[in-house]
């Protein structure tokens, strides 16, 4: 990799951006630099500075950038003028995935959905399956959870917990009511006992809900892991109470966290499912609702978009299962670097001052700092190094690996050191950590 990294770019190759977009731009501000190229696990600058990608778009990138795999069936698709798009009529890409998810996701999990292609934002899924639930349902109110995030249209951000973003509304959110997550409370609380008292008792104010919506593991929330036995206890919670259970893998599905989707090790039906994200293997938009055959209440049209359905990335989609899912050989080696990703962040959890907690599964993991300044001093310190990683939490608190799921070891590991090393450099900026960080050293 190449180490020229300390030098900053001229202004001019950044003037327009400065100029002319919208102050709305986040990720830019942490990195600012000008991207040209990538590959894998690297990006690439226009000045031919490379970065270890430990972001992967959010979680939409976890077969790395232009996996040749992928690239070839799209690059052959698009030379014999595949369709490009179609809204939502049949087209033979459309086919090819469907025919994949059913026979290597679906089937072999014995799991019975209908498919649902919405418009291909993530947030766009979560709307679908809100509405779909209150239609089913008759009644308004879901119920989502402490630090939760589901996205930033009007009816997801209801439901997403962060004030940043909820702020930014400019309209009252109503119809959700939030509920403790596992372990907000503190460890051995078991919050679902509480949700299941709220539902049972007629004074304690809770609207009975249409569905529950929960993410295994909340990826923007702080990397937050919810139990198996905490989730499995949440749908036996809405089994009794005639309550739609949403399991919102947009994030963390799509092997992320080991298997395909996050909750398979709890073994819980969800009621319906949102994907997105990493659904097109390639970065492309597309995003997905999975319900049980009996909840596919919709009339023609209610719910549509002119992108409903991007058929180059239903071609990048098939692929992506075809070439990863059709065995358990990619299972296998997620676990295999999950190993070397946590064994390698406990110890530095256990050895380094200002680390408050390790949390994770998979390939997505959080390393919780005391002070979310030190967080966001480990994140600069990675970029000066040439690593890409961001922060997430309440208080952008925790430090949050997200690299492709098909990493090579030794990029992983050269990940870990430079992580190693700006963890190091922060923490010698704070005062109150630099004696313990000697007695490190």
């Amino acid at each position: 990799m190449s180490t020229n990294l300390t030098k900053t770019e001229p202004d001019s190759s950044r003037a327009i951006f400065e100029e002319s977009e919208s102050n709305v731009r986040g990720y830019c501000r942490s990195y600012p630099v000008v991207f040209t190229k990538a590959q894998g696990a690297t990006l690439t600058t226009e000045d031919g500075d490379e970065y270890l990608d430990f972001l992967a778009g959010a979680g939409s990138l976890n077969y790395g950038h232009n996996n040749w795999a992928l690239k070839d069936e799209l690059v052959d698709y698009i030379v014999r003028n595949g369709l490009t798009h179609g809204l939502d009529m049949h087209s033979a890409a459309k086919r090819r995935f469907m025919e994949a998810m059913r026979d290597h996701i679906l089937r072999p999990r014995e799991m019975n959905y209908k498919m649902q292609f919405t418009g291909p934002t993530g947030t766009n899924a979560v709307e679908a399956a809100f509405k779909l639930a209150r239609k089913v349902a008759g009644r308004t109110n879901i119920v989502s959870f402490t630090n939760g995030f589901h996205g930033v249209t009007l009816g997801s951000v209801a439901a997403t917990g962060n004030s940043h973003f909820r702020n930014a509304a400019g309209v009252p959110l109503g119809n959700v009511t939030f509920m403790p997550y596992d372990g907000y409370l503190g460890k051995g609380v078991d919050t679902t006992a509480y949700l299941d008292k709220a539902l049972s008792d007629g004074s304690s104010g809770l609207d009975k809900p249409a569905a529950v919506i929960v993410e295994t593991i909340q990826g923007e929330g702080g990397v937050n892991v919810a139990s198996n036995e905490w989730l499995r206890s949440l749908e036996r919670v809405c089994n009794k109470h005639g309550i739609l259970l949403i399991a919102d893998d947009i994030q963390v599905g799509c092997g992320r966290t080991g298997t395909f989707f996050s909750f398979e090790a709890a073994g819980i039906e969800p009621d319906i499912i949102t994907l997105s994200k990493s659904l097109s293997g390639y970065g492309l938009p597309l995003s997905l609702v999975l319900m049980k055959p009996k909840l596919d209440q919709w009339k023609p049209g209610e719910h549509n978009g002119t992108f409903r359905g991007n058929n180059m990335a239903f071609i990048t989609a098939a692929k992506a299962i075809e070439t990863f899912w059709s065995n358990r050989d990619f299972a296998r080696d997620i676990k295999r670097k999950s190993a070397i990703l946590s064994a390698q962040l406990e110890r530095m959890g256990e050895e380094y001052p200002g680390i408050a907690e390790v949390r994770g599964r998979g390939l997505v993991y959080g390393v919780e700092c005391e002070k979310p300044e030190v967080a966001a001093a480990i994140s600069a310190e990675a970029f000066k190094r040439g690593m890409i990683i961001e922060t997430s939490g309440a208080q952008d608190q925790v430090v949050k690996f997200l690299p492709p799921l098909t990493i090579e070891t030794n990029e992983l590991e050269r990940g870990l050191e430079i992580f190693e090393e700006s963890l190091q450099a922060a923490l010698a900026g704070f005062p109150e950590y630099a004696t313990e960080l000697k007695a490190v050293a």
